[in-house]
């Protein structure tokens, strides 16, 4: 398990490399004021080479914040937590695109998705753009075939099919393991096939990555969270009037102009006389469109455990987050985002909000549609969580997961994360380390826990437990 110290350590020697001619400075300046004291040059090389000494802890202490990523107390939201339900995501995505008066905002559906390219050239290191939120380097090109429905989206078959290669934002590639897009397709001309153009923070919400609330002018709040038709109609609502406010994910009825309201009311009473069926979490035929594996990002595992973090009484405990920003930061395997996490501790007291900016791997966000959790491990003293990217992926999902019993039967355990999150605090419990996300239970190892891990497996298995 990397500590933290160990990482400022790394970062001050490296630091130290970087700026050695500060102390050099420094030590030449004050040979030269005892032999001559005075305002001269002598000081001129103090002042530079204390300088320079000064900035090689602070720049070690800053890199170490970045790179390591501990929440602390000091990142805790300060007052009451943040305005949102347990079950919100709140999204900060780049605007949508307007596109020609022209074309029609439709549904297109995902049915094959590969990667084309995405070949950064950072080298692991902070690489930061000013005023371009998406830099081609940084944005996966992905080609994809899709099934454009047509504009009543009534029929899954109608329509027409087109494949094609686009850069997708990182923050919105969920919407492609998903399944659902929002499109603008533009008008048919004669010889020229329909243009198609992906409107990816409008397909966050049709995918169910972002959630969407309405109140209505009585004050009432519905969910529109995966439901297809009704956010289609509210999208296009918005769309002809410029745009529509959301304060997080809700759209608040009584602070848009009388007409448009009326509109969105009309579609909120209508789903509460016929109530829309919530769409899938994700289309069928979600293997043809994994991206997860094809990208950048840590491999799940059930995890590393510090032997001294483990008998000092470190745990493991579950956040899900509640909001992302993007910035114009990213590392090659994925976006510095500033992210708004719900912390559950492990000694049952309420939960509480934290605010950190976080470098979020882009496997990760392939699956954000389907589950917001990040596995946290907890300092001993419980003062201080540190995001586990290897034990998060396997949770999500990210990584398939495999049990090998005692007599070599391998029981698959991917998308369970009752029985993934109880193998994990077991072996946490004891101290026992599982690099990878295979659990192999004949290993000498785990002969103190085989037994119990087993029990859990098969017990958690069964129909109905």
């Amino acid at each position: 398990m990397r500590s933290r110290t160990g990482v400022f350590v790394g970062n001050l020697l490296f630091s130290a490399v970087c700026l050695s001619a500060a102390p050099f400075f420094l030590l030449v300046g004050c040979t030269a004021w005892s032999d001559d004291p005075g305002w001269g040059w002598p000081a001129l090389l103090i002042g530079f080479g204390l300088a320079g000494t000064i900035t090689i802890p602070v720049v070690a202490f800053t890199s170490t914040r970045q790179e390591f990523p501990r929440i602390t107390r000091r990142d805790r939201v300060k007052g009451e937590r943040m305005p949102y339900g347990d079950d919100a995501f709140v999204m900060w995505s780049p605007w949508n695109q307007q596109g020609s008066t022209q074309a029609q905002l439709v549904r297109a559906d995902v049915l094959e998705a590969s990667l084309v390219r995405y070949s950064p050239d950072g080298e692991a290191t902070f690489t930061t753009h000013y005023g371009d939120y998406t830099p081609d380097e940084f944005t996966p090109l992905i080609r994809l075939r899709l099934r454009v429905r047509d504009a009543e989206n009534t029929d899954a078959a109608a329509g027409f099919e087109v494949t094609g290669e686009w850069r997708v934002p990182s923050l919105c590639l969920s919407v492609i393991t998903a399944g659902r897009l929002v499109v603008l397709v533009g008008p048919a001309t004669p010889g020229a096939e329909r243009t198609v153009t992906p409107s990816w923070p409008r397909s966050a919400l049709l995918a169910g990555t972002r959630t969407c609330r309405v109140i209505d002018l009585e004050g009432r709040l519905s969910d529109a969270t995966r439901r297809p038709r009704r956010q289609l109609q509210q999208m296009r609502i918005s769309r002809e009037i410029g745009g529509t406010r959301m304060a997080g994910d809700t759209i608040d009825l009584r602070h848009l102009d009388p007409h448009t309201a009326a509109r969105y009311a009309a579609l909120a009473d209508r789903d509460r006389a016929f109530p829309e069926e919530q769409a899938p979490v994700s289309e069928p035929g979600e293997e043809a469109r994994r991206l997860a594996d094809e990208l950048p990002g840590e491999k799940g595992a059930f995890g590393s455990v510090g032997r001294r973090w483990s008998r000092r009484g470190g745990v493991l405990v579950r956040a899900r987050f509640l909001e992302m920003r993007p910035r114009t930061t990213f590392q090659d395997h994925g976006p510095v985002l500033d992210t708004v996490l719900r912390i559950q501790p492990a000694d049952g007291t309420p939960p509480f909000d934290a605010a950190r900016r976080l470098t979020v791997p882009m496997n990760y966000l392939t699956v954000l549609h389907r589950t917001k959790e990040v596995v946290l491990t907890v300092s001993p003293n419980g003062l201080s969580y540190v995001v586990d990217w290897a034990r998060t992926n396997l949770l999500a999902g990210v990584t398939e997961a495999t049990v090998i019993a005692l007599d070599g039967q391998e029981i698959p355990v991917t998308g369970r994360p009752d029985i993934i999150w109880a193998l994990m605090n077991l072996l946490a419990s004891q101290g026992i380390s599982a690099t990878t996300p295979v659990l192999d239970l004949r290993k000498r190892r785990m002969g103190a826990v085989a037994g119990t891990a087993l029990h859990m497996v098969r017990s958690r298995a069964e129909p109905g437990t």
